[in-house]
């Protein structure tokens, strides 16, 4: 927000820098981001002087043209071509001399020696609209005989400059969304600092009731929303351009003039904080202004021409019959104030943020309004901003009050009560700053002391304070005033012991992984736990049915509506955010949480029940695993890779695979897939090839591989496995190969499982190292080659238990696979 320095020093008395008050407001939480020195008038009208036209005589090329010679106060008169009708001899009039630079808004022109015609010209005489001091451009400006010659025009039209101060207002500190919010702070700081100052703004006495011609009625139907509202009616006024000053402040802060009770109303909303609506009295139907929604579909179309419908949830201004106003946000066409209007309506309510922030963005409109709105204003600062500005209108419009002012007001909105202990407060800063200063500080921030102990104080924060209701929050307000600069850093180290505990332990391994993931080529990523709805309802998943969504009650876009249940999603994105960008090989892995609805489980008692969350890892691949080496052909990334990459975490987390069970999978996010489970039946993790479907949904051309471990469930499953150290063997092992002619539906997993259980002790590894499916094997056949490493770790094996041993195998296989030696 752009507060004028010149401005603040009308509510606050002091005497610093605009540097100066630009470090103290950021001491005290209103950072400064930038400070900039401006004028009313861009350009400060440099360059440009009184001159006096001592000749003015017809160009001799041009019928409409006049050669003047300008006296500038520099000793020498100066030719000048000017094309305006009204120039003669012996005017006073404004000059733009060589190098001055005039703008026209965001363009820009410098003033140079120039041949107009045939006949050279030195200068510029200009009209009000040429150099920014009016609109009018039938002619050049023409001075009173008492323009004091050469004297700068910025000077003559006594152009100040300002500074301007933009302060990052976080969305808690609505109360600062003015010059006076501004003020209030920095008066606690000068106080808290020593200087002589004083806070004051102006009283209403001038405010008197002239008539009782044009009373209003205000009826508010929808409560909840509109807490506030107050009016009251100017008759008699005359809408035409506002006096230089009040242009001057609102141009200064970014504002355009419009015209005098508009800016009227602008001006009050930058002084004090409350948004302001003047309505052609004309268009209040019935003399009354009700309050409330509107049935669906309402059409309505706004100042700025936009039609828009509104509905139950849209809070209206409306009179008898129709509505005028989006409340907080947006005029309607026609209810506004024009040069035609004579008697206008000044409106000044407090509307609940709720309402106002969903309206603004359902309707895509956002306004000066609407910012402090949907942030909580003042709710008893409207009765003071609305005599401002009816005292406004009388001296500016010369209008007449003509009405007591209406105010409709049904639950006072109290001030927050605060109990704050002396103690606490030097527990949180660290520091006993005393309780003299405590107390200084609440009250030059308007804070009541209802009662005081030796130990604490009770308190009373006002109520536009909404972002302090809490001890915590009076403390970090007397905090910001008395400065965290002052509270010196300690000579002494406090510490306690800390014992690592589980979590610790699985952060630890979670570091691990993520550097032997980075090892293997993956790059970490992380994506909002914050997901699209259509996720679950477009592809209709049975693991993760729409129903068991987490929903957000507030969402910021429908793009962030409910709690992923998966991280594959977010994956996806990313995916498709390299590969649009030429980077289609990738491997990517994410620890995140995922969450569930269980509505069996949810109570009204106990409701968090039916919610749970779980950390999960998910590894994506796609793209080339191999790709323009000289070493190595080009090779796509396979099913077989991602497998790899997950049994490598099992291993390195202490899971054997003896440990595991590998089962197929009817996860319908995948078009084929396996899990691993404990042997308790806890699925670990479910790794497989993407659905065809989902991955077109997102236009991702090649086959994305994706795995999901549920590193919650993992985590758990090694909580009591110790890793233990084994002495390698000094025996050697044997190694047998079996080349098995099977029926096509035996998978390797069967013959894995016979092979373990006919040798459970001297078996050490199953490896399958070649598969044949073609020419000279019996239809429905095919051929698996199956490596066997046997080995005794107390002694050496001799041929006879070898032997042993592979004709137990090859017979279990014969009786239940019916396999065939080839």
């Amino acid at each position: 927000m752009d507060i004028s320095y010149k401005w603040l020093k009308e509510y606050v008395d002091f005497e610093l820098t605009p540097q100066q008050t630009a470090d103290a407001l950021t001491s005290c939480g209103l950072e400064v981001g930038s400070l900039e020195e401006v004028q009313s008038i861009k350009g400060g009208l440099q360059g440009l002087y009184v001159g006096k036209v001592l000749t003015c005589e017809p160009h001799p090329n041009s019928d409409h043209l006049h050669v003047t010679t300008v006296d500038l106060g520099k000793g020498e008169a100066q030719q000048i071509v000017c094309g305006a009708p009204n120039v003669a001899a012996g005017q006073k009039v404004i000059v733009a001399d060589l190098g001055c630079v005039l703008y026209d808004g965001e363009e820009s022109f410098t003033i140079k020696k120039s041949k107009l015609r045939g006949v050279d010209s030195y200068g510029m005489i200009c009209a009000e609209d040429e150099i920014g001091v009016g609109t009018d451009h039938a002619g050049i400006i023409v001075l009173p005989e008492d323009a004091v010659v050469g004297m700068p025009a910025a000077e003559y039209y006594h152009l100040e400059s300002d500074w301007i101060l933009e302060i990052d207002i976080t969305a808690n500190r609505a109360d600062a969304l003015s010059h006076y919010g501004v003020a209030r702070d920095l008066y606690a700081w000068l106080k808290q600092n020593g200087y002589e100052t004083s806070l004051h703004r102006p009283d209403c006495s001038a405010f008197t009731v002239d008539n009782n011609d044009l009373p209003i009625e205000v009826e508010i139907e929808n409560t909840e929303a509109c807490k506030r509202y107050a009016c009251v009616s100017i008759t008699d006024c005359e809408v035409k351009e506002s006096p230089e000053w009040l242009q001057n402040k609102l141009r200064v802060i970014g504002l355009r003039p419009i015209n005098n009770i508009v800016d009227i109303t602008n001006y009050v909303m930058m002084a004090y904080g409350q948004p302001m609506h003047c309505f052609d009295a004309d268009m209040v139907e019935g003399h009354k202004i009700v309050v409330r929604t509107q049935p669906e579909g309402t059409k309505f179309v706004t100042l700025d021409g936009e039609e828009h419908e509104l509905g139950t949830h849209d809070l209206s201004i409306c009179n008898a019959s129709e509505p005028m106003c989006i409340a907080g946000v947006f005029g309607g066409k026609g209810s506004g104030t024009y040069e035609t209007t004579r008697n206008v309506v000044l409106e000044s309510a407090y509307f609940h943020p709720t309402w106002i922030r969903k309206s603004a963005r359902r309707h895509g409109l956002s306004t000066d309004s609407s910012f402090r709105f949907e942030r909580g204003i003042d709710p008893n600062g409207q009765i003071y901003a609305l005599k401002q500005a009816a005292i406004l209108c009388k001296e500016l419009a010369g209008g007449k009050i003509s009405m007591e002012i209406k105010d409709v007001y049904p639950t006072k909105m109290d001030d927050f009560a605060v109990s704050l202990k002396y103690d606490y407060v030097y527990t949180l800063i660290g520091k006993e700053i005393g309780k003299e200063t405590i107390k200084n500080i609440v009250t030059s921030l308007e804070m009541k002391i209802v009662s005081e102990t030796d130990t604490a104080l009770e308190l009373l924060v006002p109520a536009y304070r909404v972002d302090v209701q809490r001890p915590c929050d009076v403390i970090e307000d007397i905090l910001r005033i008395y400065g965290y600069n002052n509270v010196e850093i300690p000579t002494q180290l406090k510490s306690s012991l800390t014992v690592q505990g589980e979590e610790d332990h699985i952060y630890k391994l979670q570091n691990i992984i993520s550097e032997q993931l980075v090892g293997s080529g993956f790059n970490e990523i992380l994506n909002n736990s914050l997901s699209k709805s259509a996720y679950y309802t477009n592809f209709d998943l049975n693991t993760y049915p729409e129903s068991s969504t987490v929903k957000v009650m507030n969402p910021l876009s429908a793009d962030l509506g409910i709690m992923r249940q998966s991280i594959l999603f977010g994956g996806l994105e990313s995916i498709v955010r390299n590969a649009n960008r030429k980077n289609p090989n990738l491997k990517f892995f994410e620890f995140g949480n995922t969450y569930a609805f269980h509505e069996d489980k949810w109570t009204a008692e106990e409701p968090i029940r039916g919610y749970s969350q779980e950390n999960h890892l998910g590894l994506w691949v796609t793209g080339k695993r191999v790709t323009g080496s000289w070493a190595h052909p080009d090779e796509e990334s396979s099913f077989y890779e991602l497998k790899a990459h997950t049994e490598n975490i099992f291993a390195r987390v202490g899971l054997s695979p003896d440990m595991l069970i590998v089962s197929d999978n009817d996860n319908n996010i995948f078009s084929k897939s396996i899990r691993f489970e404990t042997k308790g039946g806890k699925v670990l993790a479910e790794l497989g090839i993407l659905d065809v479907s989902i991955r077109k949904s997102f236009d991702i051309e090649k086959d994305v591989y994706f795995a999901d471990i549920n590193w919650s469930a993992l985590t758990k499953a090694i909580r009591k496995h110790e890793v233990t150290f084994t002495e390698i063997t000094k025996f050697p092992s044997v190694s047998r190969d079996l080349a098995l002619l099977v029926d096509k539906s035996v998978t390797f997993k069967q013959i894995e499982d016979i092979a373990r259980q006919s040798e459970k002790k001297l078996l050490k590894k199953v490896e399958l190292f070649d598969v044949y499916e073609g020419k000279n094997l019996p239809d429905g056949k095919k051929s698996y080659a199956v490596n066997f490493i046997l080995q005794d770790e107390q002694k050496t094996l001799n041929d006879k238990q070898i032997e042993a041993i592979m004709k137990k195998l090859i017979a279990n296989l014969t009786s239940k696979l019916d396999a065939q030696l080839r």
